[in-house]
């Protein structure tokens, strides 16, 4: 799909700052979401891909939204807006995307004319952009802001965006911060602007199950650490014990692609620490060992058993030889009859695949005493 390059600063800027001819509409809540909740997915997914260029899904994304009945208006709006947290380059070259999609879609004139949906209301003559982006910006951040160390940068946030921007109605404030929180969400390394709006979209009106719905959103039409990003974020906010994402979609953490699984009950009196367990096909069981993890001495009698280590760092000994490491990729083979014991680092998840061969008939676990402490603390 060729790819439209369209570097042309001063029209977008003029769509942006103009004041439109068209007659005002009624005025609208501008704390309200306008979105429902499949067209909400859609833009959190628009956002994020065009925050990352991610240009092939973008396309698929934007089908996406105008079929759940986003308009041209909104999904224009919000890449327009982009530009300020994600830079012109990328805001135009997903402007460039919407423009094909609407060519390729072959769209007659009655059609577009609903499908493009409505511009933002008419400024009046005697807008004071600093005046109303301060305001904006305060009710955002919840206090005055004030960023002096660069007077240039603070003013252009104030006029520009909470300004000249956010008075464009054809998206409301929370229409926004979804999008913007949704943006950042795919951006690794501004974890503190993540942050800030998402207690932003709070402040602008999303409610706290509209915020929990964007790390979903994300899950399903994005990836999963831009998920991960989004719930941390939000979890920190609302003031969970931990991250909402992680406990729904049974994770670990953003790096780990296998399921915790559920807590190992029936072996919990053989393990120091929490464990958990997920059983898979074939005999073979994902075991997570959460940092500090780690079983008893024991001895498989009648059956080999192979770990292989998938996720973070932990242990293997047999007794009376040296601790041996479990890193991503470690196999061992423990042969039947050897007293050993495996688990977490103290400082990192552990999660292994477990399974046996060579089982023979009467094949027994037998439990023995537990690693002490002080067994343990001699590992790095």
């Amino acid at each position: 799909m060729k790819r439209i390059l369209c570097y042309v600063l001063i029209p977008l800027l003029g769509m942006l700052t103009s004041c439109q001819k068209n007659q005002p509409k009624e005025s609208k809540d501008m704390t309200k979401l306008t979105f429902t909740e499949e067209q909400a997915s859609s833009m959190s997914a628009i956002a994020c891909l065009e925050a990352q260029g991610d240009l092939e899904r973008l396309e698929e994304a934007i089908n996406k939204g105008l079929d759940s009945g986003l308009t041209i208006s909104q999904i224009k709006e919000a890449l327009s807006q982009l530009y300020a947290y994600t830079g012109f380059p990328r805001s135009l070259n997903a402007l460039g995307v919407l423009s094909e999609v609407i060519d390729h879609r072959n769209i007659d004139s009655v059609s577009i004319s609903t499908l493009e949906g409505q511009d933002a209301t008419a400024l009046p003559d005697n807008f004071n952009a600093l005046e109303e982006g301060t305001k904006v910006q305060t009710m955002l951040t919840g206090k005055p802001f004030n960023y002096s160390f660069a007077p240039a940068t603070d003013y252009y946030l104030k006029a520009h965006l909470f300004g000249d921007i956010f008075a464009r109605d054809n998206l409301t404030y929370a229409d926004r911060e979804l999008v913007t929180v949704s943006a950042l969400a795919g951006l690794d390394g501004v974890q503190p602007q993540l942050k800030a709006h998402v207690l932003g979209a709070r402040n602008m009106g999303l409610t706290d199950k509209q915020l929990l719905a964007i790390p979903q959103s994300l899950y399903k039409n994005v990836g999963r650490e831009e998920a991960l990003r989004a719930s941390k974020a939000i979890s920190e906010l609302l003031g969970t014990d931990d991250e909402i994402f992680l406990k729904s979609r049974n994770c670990v953490d953003l790096k780990s692609y296998w399921p915790k699984g559920q807590p190992n009950v029936n072996y919990a009196q053989y393990f120091t620490g929490n464990s958990y367990l997920h059983p898979m096909q074939a005999g073979v069981s994902n075991v997570t060992f959460e940092p500090g993890c780690r079983n008893h001495w024991h001895i498989h009698h009648g059956a080999v058993q192979v770990l292989v280590c998938v996720y973070g760092r932990g242990w293997y000994q047999e007794w009376g030889k040296k601790a041996i490491p479990l890193i991503e990729g470690a196999v061992i083979e423990i042969p039947q009859g050897v007293k050993h014991w495996h688990g977490a680092a103290k400082n990192s998840w552990m999660q292994h695949l477990a399974y046996t061969t060579n089982v023979q008939k009467d094949a027994y676990n037998e439990w023995l005493e537990e690693v002490s402490d002080e067994q343990y603390n001699l590992l790095p």
